[in-house]
């Protein structure tokens, strides 16, 4: 390994792990852990120290046991060398082990239990009105690099090894891992299996009473396959489960599936395992490769640091991202189940089967969960019209700005690790690769898909093994195509000019702060145009061959008939055609049997909007784009409208006269189809349905509309009256929430703490939440930025941000708060992703050159190298607004007057 600073964070590669053998105690009332690992190790290079990973361990003695010694040698715990920020421990030998030996390595350790939600940590539940604590290990939260919290190991995703694991518990709870239990006895010192175990066990209990010590017993699991540190997982608690099973569509097997949580929300797990039994053998078939274990568990914990682990065997995700309450979930709320556990099931091949060699290549697990997660689970869900408006436009706004990263990025220590789990490693690279999918035909990409995951089999992976595997199958230079979207930052735009007989692309980076300066306009993307055109019997056709290598190529075109390029919206960039031309596909787009896919019409609503933000057209001529879409019917499409709407008249919150116009045209788009839909769904009627009467309530009530606002308002006194929630449809929860109490005072702001404190299910409590925030008093916002502060587990807070965020009225006393009380955040939440969200969230309503100044001087000079990345995207996004502001206020004026003036005359 060459010299340098990522080799000083890297592990030496002088000896690689082959097996693991890891027992360990959980005390649930003490809340402690211990145990000891021994570690069967290779010797790869001659060496005399052994270097490994460990945080946050008291470690005791070691000892190495090896054919090439005369003797074991043991060395007591001073012996250990520890390095803190490197999060590693080595061990001096006092002599060179050959290379080819073999060792084993065995250390005893000791932790605590607490609610860090990092390696191995509780959570707290109460079973009737007692307080119960429960276990489980999350080795992917403050960055996937924590199951050195845990036990010590060589903890880089390279180093797979196989992993032998028993646990030791109090006697009445449950034990879980990756994989089935093989036995599990209670203790007694003369048990004859383990004897181990037993013996290590026996001297623990020294101390004890036998009665004591009767209490505990063993659970001995199965070895697992290859694989990686940040893949295992262990828990222990009072679980109970639900079962069901599948049978492999390849094999004919049939597999046990669990999930597993505590008694008082086990009844909102039904649908989770619905979910997952739909999707496993739809990703075998899409794969081609048999789910290799014996079972796959999952086990919802109240809260996570992350939404969702790929646990090999045994899958950990929060409660609020896994829970649907049969009785009161909402479409929305069984969507992000659904996108969640297929996305974290697709990941047993791309990120457990195979699995990337660093964490540069992140994105070839994550991409790959998001591209095909709820892929005809539920075909009327339109999932690929969605993932346009979902993870295609999330991914286009932050690979706009200056200060994103390319997809494959440098990640030389454990800070830069943490920041790379964005939407740049889950959905640009998912992105791309389903531009690469159209391009070259869906069927032969998963056939290369195939291919990559087959001869990667418990292995790892990089880039170019994945872009092998697709040319091998399409015959296609495929690396050609695709680095620089891999390996450069950004995405261009397609400038379309044109002539009677032709058009001219040209290709530049797009960027939000407006046209590109020379030196960040030098990458030069591979663009697979996939021009539609319409022939003279009106049938369309899309011609996928046309690649743009170059900055500029003509193309012979009859432009007297309709085309479009980037059809499907597929391609990862955004088209600017004439204004002549975008009025024309427009027009088209806004009829009804439109030729153009709702994926097209998607992505034009969403192009108008970023285009008009970075200076290339009219911030009017989006909106008459908008306005033009008055009679549609599409829930996908009104809703990209509602949340291009939303993001203007949040950037213009301060600007009155702006703001109440924009409130005018999102109460004409929304209130019309209140007046069709009502308030209660009908039987039999679509998700579709169901989600576009959700979208334009909220709408018309976010942007004010009397009528609506009384009728929600008065819905949620009824339900406080009588206990009755059925007064609130279940699609309307948030929104009813959030009126009443912006609307209402103390009382309906005290309701709205009592259901978070006490919800019914994560859904409600979600909620409540945002309806915590959206207080108008002052006294009521301080006293819930009290709660924050003293009574909101850390995992939570970012809801409250993102509340106050989304309350316009109190994005001032957001940023006064955050930065008053900045130390104390920090330093409670430097070791998980949170702090990262509240970066984000407490600077997203900024939108000024004095904001900008000012956010730049309170982070000067602090240490910042936990979030930098993030600070940069918020200095970045402060910018943006400000440049959009000032670029397009005179227009949105003269709109504002042009509009008023019409509807003077009509009147």
């Amino acid at each position: 390994m060459s010299g340098g600073p990522l080799d000083d964070y890297r592990l030496p590669t002088d000896v690689k792990p082959t097996h693991y053998d890891l027992t360990l105690r959980t005390d649930l009332e003490k809340l402690k852990f211990d145990g000891y690992v021994v570690i069967h190790l290779d010797v790869l290079k001659e060496t005399s120290k052994l270097v490994f990973n460990c945080v946050k361990l008291a470690l005791g003695e070691a000892k190495i046991s090896s054919a090439t010694l005369k003797e074991d040698l043991v060395f007591p715990s001073s012996a250990f060398k520890v390095e803190e920020k490197l999060e590693r421990v080595s061990l001096d030998l006092p002599s060179s082990l050959p290379a080819g030996s073999q060792l084993q390595l065995k250390i005893d350790f000791e932790g605590e239990l607490t609610a860090s939600m990092v390696g191995y940590f509780c959570q707290v539940w109460e079973d009737q009105g007692k307080t119960k604590h429960y276990t489980l290990t999350q080795f992917q939260a403050s960055m996937p690099t924590d199951a050195r919290r845990a036990f010590p190991c060589w903890d880089e995703p390279l180093l797979k090894a196989t992993f032998g694991i028993i646990l030791v518990s109090r006697a009445e709870t449950v034990n879980l891992s990756n994989m089935p239990a093989t036995s599990e006895e209670e203790y007694t010192p003369s048990l004859t299996d383990s004897t181990d175990v037993v013996s290590w066990i026996s001297s623990k209990f020294s101390e004890l009473t036998t009665g004591e010590a009767d209490k505990w017993k063993i659970t001995k699991f199965q070895i697992t396959p290859l694989m990686s540190t940040y893949t295992v997982t262990f828990a222990n608690g009072p679980f109970v489960y639900l079962e069901d099973s599948y049978t492999s569509p390849l094999s004919g097997k049939v597999l046990p599936l669990r999930i597993y949580t505590t008694s008082n929300v086990i009844h909102q797990c039904q649908f989770a395992l619905e979910v997952k039994k739909r999707a496993l053998p739809l990703y075998e078939q899409l794969f081609d490769v048999e789910y290799p274990l014996p079972k796959l568990d999952t086990l919802v914990a109240a809260e996570v640091e992350l939404s969702m682990l790929e646990n090999w065997g045994l899958i950990t995700g929060a409660a609020n991202q896994f829970l649907a309450d049969p009785n009161a979930a909402g479409m929305s709320n069984k969507k992000q189940v659904a996108r969640t556990l297929s996305h974290v099931v697709a990941l047993n091949w791309t990120g457990n089967i195979t699995t990337m060699e660093w964490w540069n290549n992140l994105y070839l697990s994550k991409s790959f969960g998001t591209l095909v997660r709820q892929n005809s689970l539920f075909p009327d869900w339109k999932v690929q019209p969605a993932f346009v408006s979902n993870s295609l436009h999330h991914s286009f706004t932050l690979d706009a700005a200056l200060t994103s990263h390319p997809v494959d990025v440098e990640c030389r220590d454990s800070n830069s690790i943490n920041q790379i789990f964005d939407n740049m490693s889950y959905s640009k690279g998912a992105a791309v690769l389903r531009m690469l999918s159209a391009f070259i035909g869906e069927e032969i990409f998963l056939k290369g898909v195939s291919i990559y995951v087959k001869k990667h089999l418990y292995a790892n992976a990089v880039t170019k093994d994945l872009w092998k595997a697709i040319k091998e199958a399409s015959g296609v230079d495929v690396s050609k195509i695709m680095d620089n979207w891999i390996t450069k930052v950004g995405y261009p735009v397609i400038t379309v000019t044109e002539t009677k007989d032709s058009i001219t692309v040209r290709q530049d980076r797009f960027l939000e702060t407006g046209f590109t300066p020379p030196k960040e306009n030098e990458t030069i993307w591979s663009v697979p145009l996939s021009l539609l055109t319409v022939d003279q019997n009106g049938q369309v056709d899309i011609n996928h061959s046309i690649v743009l290598n170059e900055r500029d190529m003509t193309i012979p075109l009859d432009t007297s008939k309709p085309f479009k390029l980037n059809a499907g919206t597929t391609g990862f960039y955004r088209v600017l055609y004439t204004p002549e031309r975008l009025v024309t596909i427009g027009n088209e787009a806004a009829i009804e049997d439109s030729l153009l896919s709702l994926e097209d019409r998607i992505g034009l609503v969403y192009d108008a909007l970023a285009l008009s933000r970075a200076g290339y057209m009219e911030l009017s001529s989006a909106l008459s784009l908008y306005e033009a879409f008055r009679d549609e019917k599409e829930y996908l499409i009104l809703d990209s409208i509602f949340n291009s709407l939303s993001t203007l008249a949040s950037t213009w919150y301060e600007h009155a006269d702006i703001l109440n116009e924009l409130n005018v045209l999102r109460r004409e788009l929304s209130t019309p189809l209140i007046s069709r839909l009502g308030y209660e769904a009908s039987e039999g009627e679509t998700a579709d349905i169901g989600q576009l009467r959700s979208a334009a309530i909220a709408q018309a009530a976010f942007a004010g509309d009397e009528s609506v606002i009384t009728g929600l308002r008065t819905r949620f006194q009824k339900m406080i009256d009588t206990g009755d929630d059925s007064y609130i449809p279940s699609n309307l929860t948030r929104v009813t929430f959030v009126t009443a109490v912006k609307y209402g005072g103390r009382a309906e702001y005290e309701q709205a703490k009592a259901i978070v404190e006490k919800p019914k299910s994560p859904s409600y409590e979600a909620a409540a939440t945002a309806a915590m925030t959206a207080a108008q008093d002052p006294v009521l916002a301080e006293e819930t930025w009290t709660y924050i502060m003293t009574k909101v587990k850390d995992q939570n807070i970012q809801d409250f941000f993102f509340g106050f965020w989304a309350n316009a009225g109190k994005r001032r006393f957001l940023i006064d708060k955050f930065r008053e009380n900045y130390d104390v955040i920090f330093k409670r939440l430097e070791a998980n992703f949170t702090l990262n969200h509240l970066v984000l969230a407490a600077h997203y309503g900024l939108a000024s050159d004095k904001d900008l100044e000012e956010t730049k001087e309170f982070f000067d000079g602090k240490d910042v190298a936990k979030i930098k990345r993030h600070i940069q995207t918020a200095l970045s996004g402060i910018q943006s607004r400000s440049e959009w502001v000032k670029r397009s206020t005179t227009d949105l004026q003269q709109w504002v007057t042009k509009r008023r003036a019409q509807t003077k005359h009509s009147v």
